[in-house]
C-alpha cells in the first residue's frame, strides 16, 4: 500500500499495525498527482509485510520525475536483491537519549532496546548519540506544516478545486464550499497556519521555526558523521483506541514526537515491528539514515527480519 508521510503518516500506521513502512529521503520519490499539504515535508512512502517487499516496490518508484519540481536528479541504486546473510558486522548504530523519554510506554522502550541488542548480537556496534534540538521538533513542525497547508489548501475554494456548494454570490460560495469540504482537523490546521503567517507574527513564529529547523537538520548531519544509522522507537505508545484523542488534539500531536524530526531534516526513515505489548498490539522501531541511503535501512531491517518473526505475526483486532 502507498501513503504520504509528512510527519509520520506512513511510519506510525506501520508501527501500529505490525508492518514495515518507509518514509523516503525528501525528493527521492515523485509527488506528482498528490494533494499538496506541507510542500517542504511531504514524501510518498509505502507499506508491506517486510523490508524486502518494501524494497521491491521502492525500486520501481524511486527516481527523478520532470513533473515534480522537488524530485531530485540522483542515480537510483539497486535496492534488491537484499543480502541473504545474517551479519551486521561493521554497522554503527546510534541511539539518541532524546528519544527515550519519561512517560513512554515501558513495553515500547524494552522492545526497541531488545531489538538494538539483537542487532548488536549480529555484529553491529552501538553508540550513544545526541540530537539536542529534538525537543523543538514538535512545535517547529506544527508551525511550518500548518503554514504550508494554509497556503496549499487555499486553492480548494469551490471554483477551481474541491467540493462546490451552491450559493447566491461568490464569497458565500467560498465559505460554504470550504466549510463543508474540510473536516475539523483540517480547519484547525489552516487557522493555525494562517495565524503563523499573518502580518506581525510571521517573523516571530514561522521565521523562527525555519531557523530551528536548520538546527535540527544539522543535528542529524553531525550524528551521521559518527554512526551509519540511528535507531529509535516510532511512537511513545502502541496504537491508541479509535477516537481516544478526538477531544484532545495536543495528545494526538504528541504521538508524532519521534517521527517529526526526520521530516524536518529530510532524511529517510524505516519503521518495522520488533515486538508486541501485553494486549498483543505491535511495537515498531524506526531506523533513520543519511540522505538517499534507503538501501542501508532496507539491509539492516532485512537482516533483523531474517532472525526474528515479529513481521510475520498478526496483532489482535481491536477498535
Amino acid at each position: 500500500a502507498f501513503g504520504t508521510d509528512t510527519g509520520g503518516s506512513v511510519r506510525q500506521p506501520a508501527s501500529y499495525c505490525g508492518v514495515t513502512g518507509i518514509k523516503p529521503t525528501y525528493g527521492r520519490v515523485s509527488r506528482y498527482g498528490l494533494v499538496a499539504y506541507g510542500s517542504s515535508l511531504d514524501t510518498v512512502g509505502m507499506f508491506a509485510r517486510s523490508a524486502e517487499d518494501v524494497a521491491l516496490i521502492f525500486q520501481h518508484m524511486a527516481g527523478c520525475d520532470s513533473r515534480d519540481a522537488t524530485s531530485m536528479d540522483t542515480s537510483v541504486p539497486a535496492y534488491t536483491p537484499l543480502p541473504a546473510g545474517q551479519s551486521l558486522k561493521g554497522l554503527r548504530i546510534g541511539v539518541p537519549r532524546e528519544y527515550f523519554i519519561p512517560g513512554m510506554q515501558a513495553e515500547v522502550e524494552n522492545a526497541v532496546r531488545a531489538a538494538i541488542a539483537q542487532m548488536e548480537n549480529l555484529g553491529a556496534s552501538v553508540h550513544p548519540v545526541s540530537l539536542p534540538h529534538t525537543e523543538y521538533a514538535l512545535p517547529v513542525y506544527y508551525l511550518i506544516a500548518p503554514a504550508e497547508a494554509s497556503a496549499n489548501l487555499a486553492r480548494y475554494d469551490g471554483v477551481r478545486f474541491g467540493l462546490r456548494k451552491p450559493a447566491d454570490e461568490l464569497k458565500q460560495l467560498y465559505f460554504d464550499s470550504r466549510g463543508a469540504g474540510f473536516g475539523p482537523e483540517v480547519k484547525r490546521r489552516i487557522m493555525l497556519g494562517t495565524y503563523a503567517l499573518s502580518a506581525g507574527y510571521y517573523d516571530a513564529y514561522y521565521g523562527q521555526a525555519q531557523k530551528v529547523r536548520t538546527l535540527i537538520k544539522r543535528d542529524f548531519e553531525q550524528a551521521f558523521e559518527q554512526v551509519d544509522v540511528i535507531a529509535t522507537p516510532v511512537a511513545p505508545t502502541t496504537a491508541f483506541r479509535m477516537g481516544e484523542h478526538s477531544d484532545d488534539p495536543l495528545a494526538m500531536y504528541l504521538e508524532d514526537v519521534f517521527t517529526l524530526p526526520i521530516n524536518l531534516a529530510g532524511v529517510p526513515g524505516l519503521a518495522f515491528p520488533v515486538g508486541f505489548d501485553q494486549n498483543n498490539l505491535p511495537i515498531g522501531m524506526q531506523l533513520m539514515g543519511p540522505d538517499f541511503r534507503e538501501d542501508l535501512l532496507f539491509r539492516v531491517a532485512h537482516t533483523y527480519q531474517q532472525v526474528t518473526d515479529w513481521h510475520l505475526r498478526k496483532p489482535t483486532l481491536a477498535v
